[in-house]
């Protein structure tokens, strides 16, 4: 098996070189890039994970995001210097994943990169086992989701998941009209442990979901929230 790559794009050479020792020790390939434009020509499909930085001279972190968003849907974990609440929900609307604030620790960082690069191996079918012991597909209204592989079609029209996104739509319609807490989303999807402001961040991910799925995401005809209670996949529309 091929060792999963990490791409750490900020301007900081000292926190450049303090997260690449710690993840080559992980036995991660690790490669830098000092600026977004640098991040841009080194990303390639052998990613596995971009760390990048919030704030950055020149092209910013979330600028550079965007960027990536238009040819691919590795997983970001964004680094960022700003605790305010508004501000990690802005990386997440540009198509960040995940975020950390400085100062952080190396434990809490090494964790968000584990989980992350898992999720993209398995549900984007890296070096997952095939297997044809059941329908590989689910198929609800006009929704067909792959099981294993991140393959989305709505209407017969493929949609371009994150891994998150793929992961929160393929809960729910696993179980449709069970109703999911934004802390049964969290701790299932995000595989950390839920405090209140993660609710922020669900919400962003429903909001995102919901533009790539629903005719109108203003009124949601599969992904409803059920209010004071969370989310669910409507049944009523097979």
């Amino acid at each position: 098996m091929k060792k999963e790559q990490v791409l750490i794009v900020e301007d900081d050479a000292d926190i450049r070189e303090g997260v690449r020792i710690l993840l080559e020790s992980e036995n991660y390939v690790v490669h830098e890039a000092e600026n977004g434009t640098k991040g841009l020509e080194i990303l390639d499909e052998n990613t596995d994970l971009v760390i990048l930085d919030v704030m950055m001279p020149g092209m910013s972190g979330l600028r550079t995001c965007e960027e990536i968003r238009k040819i691919s849907n590795v997983p970001i974990l964004f680094l960022t210097a700003k605790a305010q609440e508004s501000d990690k929900l802005i990386g997440l609307m540009a198509g960040g994943d995940d975020y950390l604030t400085k100062p952080f620790s190396y434990a809490e960082l090494l964790g968000r990169v584990k989980a992350l690069v898992r999720r993209y191996r398995t549900y984007m079918g890296k070096y997952a086992p095939e297997t044809e012991e059941e329908e590989p597909y689910l198929e609800i209204g006009g929704i067909r989701i792959h099981k294993t592989f991140n393959e989305v079609f709505v209407d017969g029209v493929e949609k371009n998941m994150t891994d998150i996104e793929y992961n929160i739509l393929l809960l729910l319609m696993r179980h449709p009209g069970k109703i999911f807490s934004a802390q049964n989303l969290y701790e299932s999807v995000w595989e950390e442990p839920y405090f209140y402001s993660c609710n922020s961040t669900v919400m962003v991910h429903i909001r995102k979901l919901r533009v790539k799925i629903e005719k109108d995401p203003k009124y949601p005809q599969y992904v409803k929230t059920v209010w004071g209670k969370g989310y669910k996949f409507d049944a009523g529309n097979k």
